[in-house]
């Protein structure tokens, strides 16, 4: 794929090297806004080490298919808005032949069951993980959260059923923490850019206003008055909050990791990461409930088969116990020596799975996907719905002008993209697409 038509470029070394970081990119040509965000990453402090996946393009303050390590700081936006975004793939029990005949069976079930895009199910769902959150994100998860349980999103995330070599069927998700995760890494990114751009003293002004206000109220019911202080306090800090409009954050927001914001920021990621692993996992079951309906079946989906299930998300930052260093991945999967992952292509090419090498040159990473090569107002423009339907010959999936911006037109060569990671991955299986669905709502642009 000539990547130069779409804007790429050769990559500039030189601006790299003036960080004085370390770095390694499998990229052969990179979008210029990519290349500065990588600059500016490179050149924070805190950061020991960054790296560039082949599909790595520009993201939000970090490019994604961008991996660092840093010390004793752990950054919101490294990890992005949908914190724990990842794969899920499940190898059943049915074929190829089988899922063929029942495709379009299977594929309107799945958009009747499974709430796609901004949908979430009407009734709050069930939901067990055992992680410690903070009060905010216990009010997250009590308003939206639990209501997204088993959804799958909109943009690129997709429910895919595939087939193996050994023409087995597989189910193939890609889906995060939806809005709870959002609402997690927005609050944190903001309460970042407050620590480090006080807001004038406003709610500091406001505070002592209210001090002054209820002097009779604190003399006759101190205790009550605490309380009530405490709630005043926490309600005017939110709606501070939520006047920043996070679109006009530019500046990379860090956070000590020994430090109380930092802390909780790590408690509810990895809660955010338990929560999108469920999210995903309820999707299989659903998926396999309904094959085991149209096959006559009686089949049980089990996660603890590790050759039958695979999970490994692409956004998060975890401790590093032998460099001592949190590792951040943003649209990076990781791939330790051994260790499978699922990366998939578009809606056309299928997924991979694959067996991590463990290079510690790429910090045990590799891509995510096969990254894009246009906007999604550019593929709106560039791809017609004739071609589109055209390369989704064969394949009972969402098609329609409303996912023109998810074609195989908008996104790299995954088959180039694999070749460049041969150092990071070996090869498994390759999933090749029978059914996939997508939102298709107009609304989501």
């Amino acid at each position: 794929m000539d990547l130069k038509k779409y804007g790429f470029t050769e990559i500039d070394n030189t601006i790299f090297d003036k960080t004085k970081t370390a770095y390694k990119i499998y990229a052969e040509l990179l979008d210029n806004t990519c290349q500065e965000q990588f600059c500016n990453v490179l050149a924070e402090p805190y950061v020991t080490y960054g790296a560039l996946m082949p599909d790595a393009h520009a993201g939000y303050t970090m490019p994604i298919g961008g991996v660092c390590s840093t010390k004793d700081m752990i950054v919101p936006q490294f990890v992005g808005f949908d914190i724990g975004c990842g794969m899920c793939a499940y190898k059943t029990d049915y074929t190829k032949e089988q899922v063929e005949s029942k495709a379009d069976f299977i594929y309107e079930q799945i958009v009747e069951r499974i709430p796609l895009g901004f949908k979430t199910h009407k009734n709050h769902q069930s939901l067990s993980i055992d992680l410690p959150k903070t009060e905010f994100a216990e009010h997250v998860l009590n308003t939206i959260g639990l209501k997204q349980v088993g959804t799958l999103g909109g943009g690129n995330h997709f429910i895919e059923v595939g087939y193996g070599a050994d023409e087995k069927a597989w189910i193939v998700i890609h889906s995060g923490s939806r809005g709870f995760g959002h609402k997690i890494a927005s609050h944190y990114i903001k309460k970042a850019y407050e620590l480090k751009n006080p807001n004038e003293g406003k709610l500091e002004a406001l505070v002592a206003d209210f001090k002054e206000r209820n002097r009779v109220f604190k003399e006759k019911n101190p205790e009550g008055f605490e309380k009530a202080l405490k709630k005043f306090t926490t309600k005017q800090e939110m709606m501070l909050l939520k006047r920043a409009n996070i679109d006009n954050i530019k500046e990379i927001l860090p956070l000590d990791v020994n430090s109380k914001l930092g802390k909780e920021y790590i408690k509810d990621q990895n809660f955010a990461l338990a929560f999108a692993l469920e999210n995903r996992k309820r999707m299989i079951a659903t998926i396999h409930n309904i094959m085991n309906e149209a096959f006559g079946g009686s089949f049980e989906f089990k996660d603890e088969d590790e050759k039958r299930f695979i999970n490994r998300n692409h956004n998060h930052a975890e401790f590093d116990e032998k460099l001592g260093e949190w590792i951040h991945r943003k649209g990076a999967t990781h791939a330790q020596k051994g260790m499978r992952g699922v990366i998939p292509g578009n809606m056309r090419d299928g997924s991979f799975v694959v067996i991590g090498k463990g290079n510690a040159e790429s910090l045990s990473s590799s891509s995510h996907g096969a990254g894009r090569v246009m906007s999604r107002k550019k593929a709106r423009e560039r791809v017609s719905l004739e071609d589109f339907e055209t390369s989704m010959q064969g394949i009972r999936g969402t098609v329609d002008e409303n996912t023109l911006d998810e074609s195989p037109f908008a996104y790299k060569d995954i088959f180039e993209v694999m070749e460049l990671q041969s150092d990071l991955v070996e090869v498994e299986e390759h999933i090749r697409v029978l059914i996939n669905v997508k939102d298709s709502v107009k609304s989501r642009y």
